[in-house]
């Protein structure tokens, strides 16, 4: 399967909780870290839910 690096690159200060959730099952916790995970759905569908916080490339 293809990994995908994932970079939080907005605060998730005022955020719905359901989004900071998510960025924490994700493994970010700070903006500039980056994470890389496999290409599954489930991933992707995190992603999805939180793309105005995250930027996203294939590794």
């Amino acid at each position: 399967m293809a990994k995908i690096r994932v970079k939080q690159v907005r605060s998730a200060i005022k955020r719905p909780k359901d989004q900071k959730r998510t960025l924490e099952a994700l493994g970010l916790r700070k903006i500039g870290q980056v994470v890389e995970h496999e290409d599954t759905p489930n991933i992707l569908g995190m992603v999805n839910k939180v793309k105005h916080l995250v930027s996203t490339e294939e590794a």
